[in-house]
């Protein structure tokens, strides 16, 4: 059993010793293979520093934060660098006033940057439209140089052609190369350069031109597909309506813009139309489509003093409802916000990737080298034949494919799963998630509806019974636990009233206490009433046969004697018992870790179908459980209410029950259920393990294709043609691979 004090508490993880390190993700090009502490989606700010986000257009892959980063770790001032490559975003930690000169900066490598705010979502900014004529036109040419070269025309033409097409496709190619070389990078558009101009230096001038104009071609593919990821999370936040109808401070209704609205206004929404803004129902009844926020597949019934959130639809009644935040604080900005932080957390994987990419480009630009010049030198080989062999291997040698297959794939995941309700705060924890061994789960408000009803009321000094109310209602009402809201239901039907309570203090996974007109008294579990010597044999036995029932107990008592006993029933929520056995399909393990009677906590285990169930735990023992369970294997834990707070941090992954409309559990949570459906953790996993085999995919196609197309060169059956299908096609192919989750529901 857990008391919260506040009605919106949810499970923030405690900055404490007890945390237990979390998945990591990259941190300075090094990676570990186990959990080590995960950076800060948003790096620290220390004195005399700044945090600035910068939206550069130009920053599609790692070619460019390459260049980037070699150019600011090279300012004076620059304390850290944080790019989110899919959202084309950096963040820069820097000395006061330096701003002026990262832009400055940037701009002379050829990008431009437009400064961010730095509590916003990052806006995406369409890009400017490029002609497709150019291209057209360098292809036509291009086959006009292949036509003059098989009809034994004069290389003039050819070269002419040929000289033309590189000019019209290739130009932003070769500058690019150039600034990259400029800046000690081999990155694909130096390499590229670099075998063109080789190409037609030995005479290849229609293989030259071919390969520019391909490359090219593969590019604007490539970058359409791109944006085909950039803009799936975007497209959520788009799902919220422009305009609102605001009622005005003389009462009556105009048409108003949705982002100049602030928290407070009165608005109102018809059946069919989004709403505009979070808020509370303040008249009218209506189903509402909540689809976008928590995933769930059917309508919601609203009414007066419920949340409504932005993105949903109305589908019923007409709702009025008072906005509680401005669009940009809505849950739906939140996600998405959320999301954005979690594209720009290197997962495991990636970092894997990332250092492998810097190992391996190099190594095959060596082995170009040494093709162009050890053969000839040596075995007395063609220097002509040997060169070309070696301008092919150049081609091949840019990773890009391999490195931007895992943010693709990860990014489509975390995209996938937000639409279905399941907010994943990094790539770390959709990779463990595949990992799950061993599952925690809450009782009360997870496992079961939180909603008990009192089944028996005994009170001890019947001569006194009407007092005895008021004092239980009056420390009830300062509580929102379920058992508490049971108390105050039942007895708000007596007529009781409340009375004056002072030194109210919450006592975390025991109970409550407070002082009415000069007494102290105390609700509680038995084990609280026991501490305090208050228990005798009757009332011992009287819980024992209550329990076994499979009911929870509370206490009431003042300084010296319990005064009564208060027992009630939860159900368990209809799906449990389906994701329970699920999650037992996936290999993982479950356990109910509750501070309510062991009684009551094995019933309910008995019921879903849980392995195992431990009852009267307070906080810091659900936090030895799970850490005990952590030294098993990978443990997550699920729960949503603040006692369940060293246990979720402890964990290594922490999920956030019901999380839609609480800030905290957005902001803190490894992983946040937006709604209180228990199926959404099998799908958790299924999702993470899914991830998982599109990133194998991804790195076995790559790297396969590169390794094939690497043997016919090296056996002198490939081409530069060839070269560039198996750079860019290989690219293409990851990216339409990792792509496809975006299709899948997490389910």
């Amino acid at each position: 059993m857990h008391y919260r004090t506040h009605p919106h508490s949810a499970q923030p993880h405690l900055a404490s010793d007890t945390a237990h390190p979390k998945p990591a993700t990259c941190c300075s090009g090094a990676c570990h293979s186990a959990v080590p502490e995960e950076p800060d989606t948003q790096p620290a700010v220390s004195s005399g520093q700044q945090r600035s986000r910068f939206y550069i257009a130009a920053m599609d892959c790692p070619v460019e934060e390459a260049l980037l980063r070699k150019k600011l770790e090279g300012m004076s001032g620059i304390a850290t660098l944080h790019f989110n490559l899919m959202q084309r975003v950096l963040t820069v930690v820097h000395r006061d006033e330096m701003q002026d000169a990262i832009v400055q900066a940037i701009n002379t490598l050829g990008m431009q940057a437009q400064p961010l705010p730095n509590d916003a979502p990052a806006q995406e900014r369409p890009l400017a439209k490029t002609a497709w004529w150019p291209l057209a036109s360098a292809a036509l040419m291009a086959l006009l140089a292949e036509v003059a070269h098989f009809t034994g025309q004069s290389t003039l033409l050819a070269a002419a052609c040929a000289s033309a097409a590189i000019a019209l496709c290739g130009l932003s190619t070769y500058k690019k190369g150039w600034i990259s070389l400029r800046h000690g990078e081999l990155n694909i558009n130096a390499l590229m350069s670099i075998a063109v101009t080789g190409a037609a230096v030995i005479g290849q001038w229609p293989e030259a031109a071919m390969v520019m104009v391909l490359f090219t071609l593969a590019e604007r593919i490539e970058a359409l597909s791109l944006d085909k990821a950039r803009h799936a999370l975007r497209a959520l936040m788009q799902l919220s309506p422009d305009t609102a109808t605001v009622q005005d401070e003389n009462g009556l209704w105009q048409t108003r813009d949705a982002k100049t609205l602030e928290a407070g206004c009165r608005i109102r929404v018809r059946p069919g139309e989004r709403i505009a803004l979070d808020g509370i129902v303040t008249a009218g009844q209506s189903t509402l489509n909540q689809a976008p926020i928590t995933g769930e597949s059917l309508p919601v019934e609203k009414g007066i003093g419920d949340h409504v959130f932005a993105g949903t639809i109305n589908q019923a009644g007409e709702l009025e409802y008072r906005a509680t935040s401005r669009a940009e604080h809505s849950t739906l900005a939140r996600i998405v916000h959320a999301v954005e932080q979690a594209q720009g957390a290197r997962a495991p994987m990636q970092c894997f990737i990332d250092r492998f990419a810097r190992v391996y480009t190099p190594l095959i630009f060596a082995l170009a080298l040494a093709t162009a010049l050890l053969p000839p030198l040596l075995l007395d080989g063609n220097w002509h034949d040997w060169i070309y062999k070696a301008l092919v291997l150049l081609v091949i040698a840019c990773p890009c494919a391999l490195v931007i297959s895992t943010p693709v794939t990860i990014v489509s995941a975390l995209t996938a799963a937000a639409r279905a309700g399941i907010l994943i705060k990094g790539g770390a924890f959709l990779e463990a998630g595949r990992k799950l061994q061993w599952l925690a789960l809450d009782k009360t408000g997870t496992l079961t509806h939180g909603r008990p009803e009192l089944t028996d009321t005994l009170f001890f000094h019947a001569h006194d019974t009407a007092a005895i109310r008021k004092v239980a209602l009056s420390l009830a009402e300062r509580s929102d636990h379920p058992a508490s809201r049971a108390i105050v239901r039942a007895l708000a039907h007596t007529g009781t009233s409340a009375l004056e309570v002072s030194d109210f203090t919450a006592l975390p996974g025991q109970g409550i206490r407070g002082s009415l007109a000069g007494t102290n008294y105390t609700l509680g579990q038995h084990r609280l009433m026991q501490a305090q010597a208050l228990c005798h044999a009757t009332l011992n036995d009287e819980i024992t046969r209550l329990e076994q029932q499979g009911k929870s107990v509370t206490l009431l008592a003042d300084e010296t004697r319990v005064l009564a006993l208060f027992a009630m029933a939860d159900t368990i929520k209809q799906g449990s018992r389906l994701a329970i056995a699920q999650l037992h399909d996936l290999g993982v393990k479950t356990v109910i870790l509750s501070g309510d009677n062991a009684h009551t906590v094995r019933t309910i285990a008995d019921m879903a179908g849980i392995d195992d169930a431990r009852g009267q735990l307070l906080p810091q023992d659900k936090l030895d459980a799970v850490a005990a369970y952590c030294a098993q294997g990978v443990t997550g834990m699920v729960g949503d209410g603040i006692n369940d707070a060293p246990a979720l941090a402890r964990a290594d992954i922490g999920f956030a029950m019901g999380a839609a409309g609480t800030d905290t559990a957005i902001e803190t949570a490894d992983v946040a259920l937006m709604d209180d459906d228990l199926a959404k953790l099998p799908a958790f996993i299924r999702l993470s393990r899914r991830c998982h085999a599109v990133l194998l995919q991804n790195i076995a196609l790559a790297l396969g294709i590169k390794a094939v197309f690497l043997l016919l060169t090296l056996a002198g059956m490939g081409t530069m043609w060839m070269a560039v299908f198996a750079d860019m096609g290989a690219s293409l192919l990851v990216i339409a691979n990792g792509l496809r989750l975006l299709q899948q529901q997490a389910e």
